[in-house]
């Protein structure tokens, strides 16, 4: 057990809820609209340090001036946030941050309907949950991703200038080829790990000897910072005339292959489900693996869309961890 209670205030539709966790697994149940997400994100947001829906000012209850939401975990540490329609707060025992402490922050595999739509998604989506699950793996992941989203956003507004020249652009194309080569590096090595493990949790799904694998479509697998500085530049009439960045690593995708061809159009709606399943099984695994920690699973409403099997599946797969459920169906465990 990790969790021991959640409290929220003001939080989405719920003017005050409490729920105590089980030990092992906790349905939530009700109707749709009546606030199940919720409780999952206030759980995410208390763990993770943001939500995995929306923006603060989208969270607060409508007609209140601010949201407040309190987590236990079983050991007697405390972790809560208040957001006054202005600004965030956590705290953490006696100490408050803007931020969630990354020691403060706990493994989640998140598992939500429209990650069983990953495959047909649009590459920035698969880039956002890819760089979801290599974040919380390894927080310099994390950092190297912010700072380069930062400096791709200075360079992007540089080149919307008429007089630029090449030179004022040095230093956002040298901090783009150091943390865009870090990415790069990060992403094939965990996508190759990933593929090492894809198939065989596949077969204890389907019982069957299809083959997966995940392709990272990347311009700049294995490039050196030399090489991806240099593009840069090379780049540089191309991308003043566009006016954005037409080279790096926020162009990657990630293509998941069934058979040796493009998922997308060659599995079945059932077949590509397991193939997320098998990939949320290797995240809680690779949590475990580099965090020495079991993550906490948060299930929201995944059980209406998946068949019978595909249910005891992932009930018997994340029976050793805390699962917090929630549904609109009674019996589904």
């Amino acid at each position: 057990m990790i969790i021991k209670s959640i409290d929220l205030t003001n939080f989405r539709s719920h003017d005050h809820y409490h729920l105590d966790c089980e030990k092992q697994t906790s349905l939530i149940l009700g109707p749709n609209g009546c606030g199940k997400t919720s409780v999952l994100e206030g759980i995410y947001l208390l763990t993770r340090g943001k939500s995995f829906r929306a923006t603060d000012p989208d969270i607060i209850k409508r007609g209140t001036s601010f949201y407040h939401s309190r987590l236990e975990y079983l050991n007697g540490e405390e972790v809560s946030a208040s957001y006054d329609g202005t600004n965030k707060f956590f705290h953490c025992g006696e100490k408050k941050s803007k931020r969630l402490p990354q020691k403060a922050k706990y493994p989640v595999v998140l598992f939500v309907p429209s990650d069983l739509n990953l495959i047909s998604h649009a590459p920035s989506r698969r880039r956002d949950y890819f760089d979801i699950i290599f974040g919380g793996l390894d927080e310099n992941y994390s950092s190297a991703l912010s700072k380069y989203k930062k400096a791709l956003r200075q360079r992007s507004e540089i080149l919307k200038n008429e007089t630029i020249t090449p030179d004022q652009l040095f230093s956002w194309n040298l901090l783009l080829s150091r943390y865009g080569t870090f990415l790069a590096n990060s992403r094939a090595k965990y996508i190759n790990e990933i593929n090492n493990l894809i198939s065989d949790t596949y077969h204890s799904i389907a019982n069957n000897s299809d083959l997966i694998d995940i392709t990272y479509q990347s311009d700049t697998d294995s490039i050196t910072e030399d090489r991806y500085l240099s593009t840069l530049e090379k780049n540089f009439t191309r991308d003043h005339y566009l006016g954005h960045t037409t080279f790096g690593v926020h162009r990657d995708d990630y293509v998941f292959n069934f058979n040796s061809r493009p998922a997308d159009g060659s599995a079945s709606r059932g077949e590509t489900r397991s193939i997320i399943l098998s990939l949320k099984f290797i995240e809680a695994d690779l949590f475990e693996k580099y965090l020495h920690r079991k993550p906490l699973i948060l299930l929201d409403d995944v059980f209406s869309e998946l068949d019978e099997a595909r249910r005891e599946s992932l009930v018997s797969n994340f029976q050793n961890h805390q699962v917090i459920i929630t549904s609109v169906e009674s019996g589904i465990i």
